[in-house]
């Protein structure tokens, strides 16, 4: 099992490079993935019940314990990614599928790689957590809803199918490992190292599925404004979430410390990119390239994320803010339990 954690580290800390191979290679070679095209909801329903095998009750009791900043990070989340995307989609005038395709990754909960960020940057892990998982429950509500609210002038949206495939793809699954790890605590225990490597599979899968599809179209005119509208609607969730983190805290300073900035920081700015491929290919599979934005999406925070966490880290330590502010997080950052998550979590994105 020693080896298959050490394989599973090598996984994680390449991840992102590995992501950018995969999907160049399947840009040439399409035929690779194009086959698992309609398998891409059981693909992240994997994800999703790996996820839950990680959580227990106490990660729902914890909501329960702070659930303001919670709540708080929840909402910024849910309001600030989804009006970046229709601000994004309307100064670069995308219209049609693309444009729905950019507002439905940011109408997406975050991406459980936040949290291996915010554990790198020093931040509030358990605070990461609990705002991710909530906002993972509430996908199956919050993204039809902010759909016909804010995409419903480019295309009719199939609300019903983007409930009933999120709950297919999140609730369920979710439930599902939930109650197995509460039933099978101490076998899955043994087990959870395969974890990151089954999950992380599965999301390159999806994301070579994606290119796959659109491989004639991927890099035309028509998609080629995607790119720098991914990269920006990314950049501004985290300075809009740090700015906002920072607005919290000179109202309520005890809650919104160093360490839960950085959190919700991490939280609004990184998308579950694996659910907008998804549903874009279950809900809108008769214009594929409504996926393209959360493929870019995903390759691009992790890579963000990465230079931001390596970034925020190298700052504290100059400026010798570790020691004051790890009160906030060093109880997190170091249980085991915790740390685990986050890392194994990273395979979502």
């Amino acid at each position: 099992m020693e080896k298959v954690k050490k394989v599973a580290d090598w996984i994680t800390k390449w991840f992102t490079l590995i992501v950018i191979v995969w999907a160049v290679f399947n840009y040439f070679v399409p035929q690779t993935s194009k086959w698992a095209k309609h398998d891409t909801s059981w693909l992240l329903g994997i994800v999703l019940f790996g996820m839950g095998l990680t959580l227990s009750l106490e990660d729902f009791a914890r909501i329960l314990k702070q659930p303001l900043m919670v709540i708080v990070g929840t909402v910024a989340h849910y309001v600030i990614m989804p009006l970046i995307a229709v601000a994004l989609c309307a100064i670069f005038h995308l219209d049609g599928p693309l444009a729905v395709g950019v507002i439905l990754v940011g109408c997406c909960p975050s991406g459980t790689s936040s949290n291996v960020m915010s554990f790198l940057a020093r931040g509030d892990v358990a605070l990461d957590v609990s705002i991710g998982l909530l906002s993972t429950l509430l996908a199956p509500f919050m993204i039809p809803l902010l759909m016909q609210l804010l995409a419903s002038k480019y295309v009719a949206i199939p609300w019903q199918s983007l409930f009933l495939t999120a709950v297919k793809v999140v609730l369920i699954p979710v439930a599902l490992g939930v109650i197995c790890h509460t039933i099978f605590k101490d076998k899955i225990a043994k087990v959870t190292d395969v974890l990151p490597i089954i999950s992380q599979t599965a999301i390159l899968l999806i994301i070579g599925i994606v290119v796959a599809a659109n491989h004639a179209g991927l890099f035309s005119t028509a998609t080629a404004l995607a790119i720098p509208v991914v990269i920006l609607h990314n950049l501004c969730g985290y300075g809009l979430g740090f700015g906002f983190s920072r607005l919290m805290y000179k109202i309520y300073p005890r809650g919104f410390g160093y360490a839960q900035q950085k959190a919700i920081t991490f939280e609004v700015g990184m998308q579950d990119s694996g659910l907008g491929a998804t549903l874009a290919l279950t809900s809108f599979a008769a214009a594929p390239i409504t996926a393209i934005p959360s493929t870019f999406f995903s390759v691009w925070h992790n890579i963000s994320g990465s230079v931001l966490s390596s970034w925020w880290r190298r700052h504290d330590e100059k400026k010798g803010l570790v020691a004051a502010d790890d009160s906030e997080a060093n109880e997190v950052a170091s249980a085991p339990k915790t740390a685990d998550i986050s890392t194994k979590d990273a395979k979502k994105d």
